[in-house]
């Protein structure tokens, strides 16, 4: 099934604030909220998908690729939509909007509805976010990177839960392993609920009775752990490649953090990108601009041999079809641009002097009328694609 724009999904302009974000993103949590809408399969996911361009929109990098590369940019390996979420990582991800996990504030958590009685609070590690330079010839082609990162990683020893042995500890008391607590106020306006965490166990429905000796009741030891990943073909400078789960563990087990890679680019010695172009500035000396004849130039991919007509113009552009950068989201590949230019000796010897003395006389060689027309114009071209 086609995803449909994140935008319409919201019912908001490309334009929209983070405020008037939340305010439709509430109004579409409150309307499809699985409590008020039990066993209602179409609501349920009207409900992920309101959560997931939600999740998109109020992000500033992830609504920077979205505008940029559309659904294409929040796949895997640009930051993943909510394909493999589940319904308690969005009431977990979005509590934060309605005054509690899986509840709304004000609301109640929806009362009867059963909102905020989910189970535990599902703990998340933090990101950790690293740079990696990439030549352009990786970048054509797309990469895998193994790297010794430094992070925070679950304790095997109590399998994360801070506990000796991963079994000393009991259910919360407090919450009777609920995580969370309801309580009932009087107002004006009748009885209201409202949700928090529970202050005895924060939320994780169990309180340690003996702490793991490892990891001194944490739950996370400090590593360096090895971790592979892919960068695909065509990335840029700046963007954020997301690999989902190796960030750091969090403490008394959980989720762990995803891994945010921002690339850099290696400037290359002789080719300059611009978008998925790429652009190479070729010196001619003037025997071969104005006679003609073939040179070699460098691609991304290895050298290619290029035919120069004779009376080639200082501006002029080749073009060698689909020798540029593929695009990131798979429509189509680049080109290289050869911007042409043309040595002028700085000296000359008595010989070559004369040779040029005699050329002055030629007709052939003053410039015509129209020249400087033809060599703004080729100028021009240079600038258009910029």
């Amino acid at each position: 099934m086609e995803k449909r724009d994140y935008y319409e999904v919201l019912g908001v302009s490309k334009n929209a604030t983070d405020d008037e974000l939340k305010k439709a993103y509430r109004k579409l949590a409150i309307k499809y909220h699985p409590d008020k809408n039990p066993d209602d399969k179409e609501a349920e996911e009207k409900f992920k998908e309101a959560a997931e361009a939600y999740d998109v929109l109020s992000n500033k990098d992830k609504r920077a690729r979205y505008d940029q590369f559309g659904h294409a940019g929040t796949e895997q390996g640009f930051g993943g939509g909510y394909g493999g979420f589940s319904m308690d990582d969005i009431f977990s991800q979005f509590g934060d909007i309605f005054g509690g996990r899986g509840g709304f504030g004000g609301f109640g958590g929806f009362g009867g509805f059963g909102g905020g009685r989910r189970g535990p609070r599902v703990n998340r590690g933090s990101d950790l976010r690293i740079k990696v330079k990439l030549t352009l010839e990786e970048i054509a082609k797309g990469t895998s990177k193994t790297l010794k990162i430094p992070r925070q990683a679950k304790c095997e020893h109590c399998n994360g839960t801070g506990a000796k042995d991963g079994t000393a500890y009991t259910t919360c008391a407090t919450c009777n392993g609920q995580g969370t607590v309801i309580r009932t106020q009087q107002t004006i306006l009748g009885h209201m609920q409202t949700q928090a965490t529970c202050p005895t166990c924060n939320g994780q429905g169990k309180t340690i009775t003996e702490k793991c000796s490892y990891c001194k009741g944490e739950g996370i030891n400090r590593e360096e752990s090895t971790v592979s990943f892919n960068i695909p073909a065509g990335v840029a400078e700046g963007m954020t490649i997301q690999v989902e789960g190796k960030g750091n563990a969090p403490r008394f087990g959980g989720i762990n953090g995803d891994l945010l890679v921002v690339i850099e680019e290696i400037p290359h010695p002789d080719l300059i990108r611009d978008e998925n172009d790429i652009i190479y500035n070729l010196v001619l000396d003037i025997s071969t601009a104005v006679l003609g004849g073939s040179v070699e130039v460098p691609t991304i991919s290895g050298k290619a041999r290029v035919k120069i007509a004779p009376g080639t113009q200082p501006g002029k552009i080749l073009r060698l079809r689909g020798k540029g950068l593929p695009s990131p989201n798979g429509y189509g590949t680049g080109d290289q641009l050869i911007n042409i230019m043309v040595y002028i000796p700085e000296q000359v010897n008595s010989e070559e002097r004369e040779i040029f003395e005699k050329l002055k006389e030629s007709k052939n060689v003053n410039p015509p009328e129209n020249a400087k027309q033809r060599i703004f114009s080729n100028l021009r071209h240079i600038f258009d694609n910029e």
